[in-house]
């Protein structure tokens, strides 16, 4: 991942170090203009002393010198305290931290118009898969686990209110979840084994969830109620008849099912017997239409995943060799694809 710098931290130390190096610059040359000045008046006052005392004699020899070397204090003292040296040194920081505070915001050569940093355009590049990633936009800022079992989970169904969850897997168990109801134990409020001892496949509420299809490891699709209890249950067919179109319902193995959108009643099943059927809830003893999906040859294929439309005209399912078949609802002679 690239590394991320804070430009203007960067900045505002580059200017601190600027100043402090232009102070002590300052600071340097003053104390040296200061021993410069010094040294130049403490020289002349010996030699004053000796031109004053040969002109007006020996007597007055201290007298002058003394005098020579107060005026010379004095002329020094007024130059090392006058305006030009103290305005440098007060007012020379100052300005100088004014003039960094001016140019810290822009160091070097101004940009030329409409460039880019690259910096920023990272930044920008960031945010922007950010934006795009569909992980980031999952509320996942709390999370609890649900312990269905020790075995693998392979069904899920969501209640279409989002109040409650099913949980199946290979332990045959079915849980029921409720999350208005749930306390800080997080446990299932039922459980039940509603296909015995068949492995759960797929699970899911009906488009207005009072009901649930289980579909487990059986020939027989069940239909349960909001609390689990059964509600209709599908016919088994002959497995002794050779024409599946002859039988009433499936005689191998399920691998998947799910619910009309727009008919409630209705639901969809496809098996290993190679059939793909539709039936009704409040008629349990007879499927309502079978789809049998074929190979190029004209053999006969397992579906084994189906599902209808989103406006429930249409039937697809895909099959073991790698084709997804689709037929019209009201029509199961010929594959529509």
């Amino acid at each position: 991942k690239a590394r991320t710098f804070d430009l203007e931290a960067m900045f505002e130390q580059t200017r601190r170090t600027a100043v402090e190096r232009s102070r002590k610059v300052l600071e340097a040359r003053e104390r040296e203009k200061e021993d410069e000045t010094e040294k130049e008046f403490r020289i002349p006052c010996p030699d004053s002393s000796v031109s004053v005392s040969s002109a007006r004699g020996p007597g007055s020899t201290l007298t002058e010198r003394e005098a020579v070397c107060s005026e010379s204090e004095d002329d020094s003292n007024e130059a090392l305290s006058g305006p030009s040296v103290q305005s440098r040194s007060a007012k020379g920081p100052a300005e100088d931290t004014d003039d960094d505070d001016d140019d810290g915001e822009f160091i070097g050569p101004p940009l030329p118009p409409g460039f880019k940093d690259s910096d920023d355009d990272n930044d920008n590049d960031d945010t922007e898969e950010e934006d795009n990633n569909p992980v980031k936009k999952i509320p996942d800022s709390h999370e609890i686990t649900l312990q269905h079992g020790t075995k693998t989970v392979s069904a899920l169904g969501l209640d279409p209110s989002g109040a409650r969850l099913i949980t199946g897997g290979y332990d045959y168990d079915v849980k029921f979840w409720d999350f208005a109801g749930m306390d800080a134990s997080l446990q299932a409020f039922r459980s039940l084994q509603p296909c015995e001892c068949h492995q759960i496949k797929s699970l899911q509420y009906s488009s207005t969830g009072d009901v649930i299809l289980v579909v487990s490891g059986n020939s027989q699709a069940k239909v349960l109620d909001r609390d689990g209890f059964p509600v209709m249950e599908c016919i088994k067919g002959d497995q002794y008849i050779v024409d599946m179109t002859n039988t009433k319902g499936h005689t191998a193995m399920l691998n998947s099912g799910c619910w009309h959108p727009k008919i409630k009643e209705e639901f969809l099943t496809c098996s290993n017997d190679g059939t793909v059927r539709t039936w009704d809830v409040n008629n349990e003893k007879k499927h309502k239409s079978i789809f049998k999906p074929r190979s190029v040859q004209g053999k006969r294929v397992i579906p084994t995943t189906c599902t209808y439309s989103r406006d429930g005209k249409l039937i697809a399912a895909g099959c073991q060799d790698g084709s997804i078949q689709i037929w019209d609802r009201n029509m199961s002679v010929s594959p529509v694809f």
